[in-house]
């Protein structure tokens, strides 16, 4: 069998060895329970600490703004549940393309609650419309909490969060940015931004697994979203994550340390598919804006729509060769993907590619010789 080609990073990131090296001590020394006063907890609570300290300064945020907790899916819903239950929002603007996270979480708000939800509109190419946002907060004198991603986990399309944060500070919107997808793969000052929350998890970034971000700035104070304990400052009760906090933090160091040598290689291997693709594979097109402002990891391709096209998950699977899919009549997937059909796209078998320091051009092109016999 060959070896495994991994092609779906906006999924999951192998775990860095550094990373995991600097975890494996608190799955075995240091093992106290944080909450604990004697010295072996007192050592966790400390390096917990330490770890929020720099996950702080590297993001521009004060320590005390900064919660760990089990990954985007929670943060995104402490931050929205948060916002309508003790901040007052009663209406909620967000886009057709965001994660099931949000949309999910919004419309369970809007059924349960009453809350008004809207979706703001999107450009021929997947971009939110700016000018409808602006719009959509200056039409209503409701308190309004506005969830926009920073880039598209299937598309790749990035949101400029420091415009629609500006939009928001002007009408007293409140601003959750998921950042999911950006933590670790682009620098953030939030002391620049004006935003109310943003969210993140470490396995975007090669981290580790169960443990994410949950910024809340200083200027809001919302409950506990999980109720039990009184750790991360009573914002959410149950025994910490400890060796995954670490590895959270020990992630982002690198992350932003290299930052500069892994965006240049992961978009020369992006750039380097695409023009591939082009030469070897006859209609194929790109989804979102994949030239333009685009998230450097993620390459989302349609295939032209054939018997063949449609198993093109599959056969790749059997191939070893791992990606994800996208549209309703794509490659193997049983329903559509919410994303593709929004963007009003011809027919097409829609593959995402996205990409890791760890991925070569090599890879890519023993992934056109896969595609060119499958196709």
């Amino acid at each position: 069998m060959s070896a495994r080609i991994y092609f779906d990073n906006a999924a999951t990131t192998p775990i860095d060895p550094e990373v995991f090296e600097a975890m494996v001590p608190y799955f075995t020394d240091h093992f106290g329970n944080p909450s604990s006063i004697y010295s072996y907890g007192r050592e966790n609570r400390l390096a917990i600490e330490k770890a929020r300290k720099s996950v702080a300064g590297i993001l521009h945020a004060h320590p005390s703004e900064i919660f760990f907790t089990s990954g985007g899916t929670e943060s995104t819903n402490t931050a929205l549940f948060g916002a309508i239950h003790a901040l007052g929002c009663t209406r909620i603007i967000t886009s057709p393309i965001e994660h099931h996270a949000t949309l999910h979480t919004c419309t369970h708000l809007s059924s349960t609650k009453g809350i008004t939800l809207e979706y703001v509109k999107l450009r021929e190419n997947g971009h939110v419309d700016l000018q409808d946002l602006e719009e959509k907060l200056a039409a209503s004198p409701a308190k309004t909490l506005v969830t926009l991603m920073h880039a598209n986990n299937e598309i790749g399309n990035i949101t400029s969060i420091e415009a629609v944060g500006e939009l928001c500070k002007q009408h007293g919107a409140l601003f959750h940015a998921d950042t999911v997808q950006t933590v670790g793969h682009f620098p953030l000052d939030l002391s620049s931004i004006h935003v109310d929350f943003i969210t993140g998890a470490s396995h975007k970034f090669h981290g580790p697994k169960g443990v994410g971000l949950l910024y809340i700035n200083a200027r809001n104070r919302i409950p506990a979203f999980v109720h039990g304990g009184g750790q991360e400052r009573n914002m959410r009760a149950g025994t910490e994550n400890i060796y995954g906090i670490i590895g959270f933090a020990k992630a982002l160091e690198i992350a932003t340390m290299r930052h500069e040598q892994d965006k240049e290689h992961i978009a020369g291997i992006k750039q380097y598919m695409k023009k591939r693709l082009e030469e070897k594979i006859p209609g194929v097109i790109f989804n979102g804006d994949p030239d333009g402002e685009s998230l450097y990891t993620v390459l989302s391709v349609g295939f032209p729509h054939s018997d063949r096209s449609e198993m093109l998950l599959f056969n790749l699977d059997v191939r070893n060769i791992c990606v994800s899919g996208g549209s309703a009549c794509s490659s193997g997937a049983n329903q559509g993907s919410h994303v593709i059909n929004a963007l009003n796209v011809p027919v097409q078998s829609t593959v995402r590619f996205s990409f890791s320091k760890y991925n070569t051009l090599q890879e890519v092109d023993m992934l056109l010789e896969q595609l060119q016999e499958l196709l």
